[in-house]
């Protein structure tokens, strides 16, 4: 079977981070910053859309930072990566919490193969990731529920993104390690709708995720230059 979503050296370097990714000043720093507006914008949007308590599935889970979050709101969260070392990292920490959660080792295309179907999709900080990014979004399409919702977030392919997200917080800052990102991976909005189209889906809002010195960390925005969110609609 072919993945699209797999690069095994993605996957290495992710599993490489397992065993600090819950920690909130490690390499993860930047995701931790931005969950807790990252998932607001989720909420807010699936309660209104879909409605509250329904099943998300989370592609690229990673060691399950959005996963919790989402559970910690009411929903019936599946969450599932590639990498087995991070799911066994988010399988820990959820440990005990009571959460309507679980983890699974497995990829998009594997679950496409089971039939499974979800009201709810996101795939977050992945989509830079995966080899052929319009082959993953059909399978997350074909993973979504007729009117299913598509949840993304990515970073633009910009001077401001090459500045800030790629050699300021890898190189000067060192909020992440060398080599997390490839710039020229990075995916416009522009591009971003053409490739959901491609898969069979309507691009229907996006926002941007910025940083705030004054907050010291990242808010939801209308400038999409560096990180964005994105929803789309299976039609």
């Amino acid at each position: 079977m072919q993945h699209p979503s797999v690069i095994p050296q993605e996957i290495a370097h992710f599993n490489a981070l397992a065993a600090r990714w819950w920690d909130e000043s490690g390499p993860m720093r930047p995701l931790h910053m931005m969950n807790g507006p990252r998932a607001a914008w989720v909420v807010q949007r699936v309660r209104a859309l879909v409605g509250p308590g329904v099943e998300i599935l989370d592609i690229g889970c990673g060691a399950g930072l959005l996963a919790e979050a989402l559970a910690k709101q009411g929903f019936e969260v599946l969450g599932a990566d590639a990498g087995a070392e991070v799911i066994e990292a988010a399988r820990s920490h959820a440990q005990g919490q009571g959460l309507n959660l679980q983890y699974r080792n497995a990829t998009a295309e594997e679950l496409v193969a089971e039939g499974v179907k979800f009201p709810v999709v996101t795939a977050l900080e992945i989509l830079e990731h995966v080899a052929d990014p319009v082959a993953f979004l059909r399978t997350l399409a074909d993973l979504l529920e007729p009117g299913g919702v598509l949840f993304l977030s990515t970073l633009n392919r910009t001077p401001q993104s090459f500045l800030t997200a790629k050699l300021g917080a890898e190189y000067i800052l060192r909020l992440l390690p060398k080599g997390t990102h490839d710039w020229k991976k990075f995916i416009t909005p522009a591009e971003l709708g053409r490739y959901c189209r491609e898969a069979g889906l309507r691009l229907a809002d996006t926002a941007g995720l910025s940083f705030s010195p004054r907050r010291r960390g990242f808010v939801l925005s209308h400038d999409l230059s560096v990180n964005y969110l994105a929803m789309a609609v299976a039609d």
